[in-house]
């Protein structure tokens, strides 16, 4: 198993210039699938090196439920630093593993408690609640449906309004909230990985943003109500569920003020954002590797602890 399975613990390292560059050099849309690709990747790949150093620590402790040739000298020298990093890694997995629990549940309880709270309203992919506290949030679901309240209304002119429906009708199309979720689950496996989660925030909004402008026909218009409403909202009742005012919001407003960005998928060959690509893309690669080499060696020396002498 070796140094390899250490390497998926730090190969997100490699994803931060992309997480960047990709906010400003992508297309929203490009940026969003491709960071969300690469943190469930590199998300995966560290959750499952935890586990398997969680095996060898396990195998140290006395009482422990594992066959009894695990835990073996010679086994133990198979295995590098297994006394440290192994029983390091249990409350480290457990840790992982309770927060991305946490999280799901979170997104699923808001979910169900919204659904709840709009049964009694009039069907409809529109729910305007009574409400004077402005909000605006796309819920997924089938159907989706777009809860806005009358406070948010209320302070949007015609066109305003426009550009808001249109804005949550594309996280609904898009499904932005599965990206929403990869990624926050994906930081809570690994650290490393909050700075492509803070990437995804903001790409899945412009994405939403230029959708507007091309469904309105007014980029200024969709800038106009991005900021009024940033000035008042309060937001989503969960992360997880993409709203109109989040995101750096200055940022937004200054890209919808500027032409609308390419729509090419790939960037120049040998620009910063291309190496980048490639670095983010090399780290998943060797990050799917190292947790592959780590597995197949692990389990080839617990098969044979286990054969009879």
């Amino acid at each position: 198993m070796g140094v390899f399975v250490f390497l998926p613990l730090f190969l997100p390292l490699t994803a931060w210039p992309v997480a960047r560059l990709a906010e400003h050099r992508l297309h929203p849309r490009t940026a969003t699938r491709l960071l969300a690709a690469v943190a469930a990747v590199l998300a995966v790949c560290s959750t499952l090196c935890l586990a398997l150093l969680m095996v060898v620590g396990t195998a140290q402790l006395p009482g422990n439920p594992l066959p009894d040739g695990w835990s073996d000298p010679e086994v133990r020298a198979a295995v590098p630093y297994d006394e440290v990093a192994g029983v390091a890694a249990i409350p480290a997995l457990l840790t992982v593993l309770t927060s991305c629990a946490g999280a799901l549940w979170r997104h699923l309880r808001v979910r169900r408690r919204a659904g709840r709270a709009l049964a009694g309203l009039r069907t409809g992919p529109v729910a305007v609640l009574p409400d004077a506290e402005p909000y605006a949030y796309a819920l997924p679901g089938r159907p989706g449906r777009i809860v806005v309240s009358s406070g948010m209304l209320a302070g949007l002119t015609a066109g305003e309004r426009r550009a808001l429906f249109a804005h949550e009708r594309a996280h609904l199309a898009g499904r932005h909230h599965r990206f929403l979720l990869a990624v926050q689950l994906a930081a809570r496996a690994n650290p490393f990985l909050r700075p492509l989660r803070t990437a995804v925030t903001f790409t899945v909004e412009r994405w939403a943003d230029e959708e507007a402008a091309a469904r309105t026909g007014s980029r200024r218009t969709v800038a106009v109500a991005v900021g009024k409403s940033a000035l008042r909202s309060r937001g989503a009742p969960v992360a997880t569920l993409a709203h109109f005012a989040a995101g750096p919001v200055p940022r937004r407003v200054a890209a919808l003020l500027a032409p609308a960005p390419a729509a090419r998928a790939w960037p120049p060959a040998f620009t910063a954002v291309w190496l980048a690509l490639w670095a983010a893309a090399c780290g998943a690669a060797a990050s799917a590797l190292s947790s592959a080499n780590a597995a197949v060696t692990l389990i080839a020396i617990l098969h044979a602890a286990t054969l009879p002498a």
